[in-house]
């Protein structure tokens, strides 16, 4: 997958309006058929035993070395997945080739690679501030930037939210609800919102350390405590969290071992040093780890 990653990463620095949009079709078609597929959830099952492997991305945010580093790195894994965690664009001004380049990845690959929805990818009644995406795209498309701006945004209703690698892990972009009394409230959030806040809290909510639940400093989401961490991952049958949605070095253990926070891309606005990707490979698999070891074991830093 090199040579294609190499060609794709071309591209999508030259791309015109028409090939984007071409690719934007081809796109759709692919994801329309995996919405339908799943009946109206936004949870994508993984059989841990039906898989060889599972490559996680946390957040790339218009950084395309760090997506490409990615890309090239993991080509001799022969990965069984490949799982983004959302907030593509925005923060990074090669937002537009960052999306260009995942299409593309998408419509090669199909089920093995999926796209997650962040808060950046959110419904109309959630926006996300500042939103720099559609100043992306007119500054490199013009007045018709605007119209591949929307016809990205109506990829995101088809995007999943979520991923369950069964009876191990739950991976997702932001945090957990509180009001999760089975799986199915997580499957389901999209279609339950906005009468219920499971859905916002799936794209927003941050772990914090010690017990309790409680409005957001970003103003939207909740902040959640190992309280609400222990009954959720118990509702739902597995051992730890995975997510991204915060800046870090790469990494961050929280609640004890039962977070993992991953981070996937480099520089300004977040500056930090260190990104990170997770290979869950046979081992990871087979028994579920905690955060701690997967730090350990799964995390590839640079």
């Amino acid at each position: 997958m090199q040579a294609e990653v190499e060609e794709w990463n071309r591209e999508a620095f030259e791309a015109s309006v028409e090939e984007f949009s071409a690719v934007i079709d081809e796109a759709k078609g692919v994801l329309e058929a995996e919405k339908e597929s799943r009946e109206g959830s936004g949870l994508v099952r993984i059989a841990p035993q039906a898989v060889r492997n599972v490559i996680v991305v946390g957040d790339i945010h218009g950084d395309m070395e760090s997506l490409v580093h990615i890309l090239k790195d993991v080509e001799d894994l022969n990965a069984g997945r490949i799982v983004f965690l959302g907030d593509y664009g925005d923060r990074g001004e090669e937002s537009a080739e960052v999306y260009y380049l995942l299409l593309k990845l998408k419509v090669s690959v199909g089920e093995r690679v999926i796209l997650l929805r962040g808060n950046h990818e959110g419904p109309p009644d959630m926006p996300v501030m500042p939103h720099d995406l559609p100043f992306l795209f007119t500054a490199r498309y013009g007045a018709k930037g605007k119209e591949i701006y929307e016809r990205i945004k109506e990829l995101w209703g088809y995007f999943p939210h979520s991923v369950l690698a069964e009876g191990r892990y739950l991976l997702l972009h932001g945090g957990l609800p509180a009001n999760v009394a089975s799986i199915e409230d997580i499957a389901y959030a999209q279609e339950s919102h906005p009468a219920s806040s499971n859905f916002e809290e799936i794209l927003w909510n941050d772990p914090v350390e010690g017990k309790g639940y409680f409005y957001s400093r970003r103003g939207a989401g909740r902040m959640f405590g190992e309280d609400v961490t222990e009954k959720v991952l118990r509702a739902v049958g597995v051992k730890t969290l995975i997510r991204s949605h915060e800046p870090c070095d790469g990494v961050e253990v929280r609640q004890r071992g039962k977070i993992l926070t991953l981070f996937s891309r480099k520089g300004s606005p977040y500056f930090n040093a260190r990104a990170a990707y997770l290979v869950l490979d046979e081992n990871s698999l087979r028994e579920a780890k905690d955060a701690e070891e997967l730090a350990r074991s799964a995390a590839r830093i640079w």
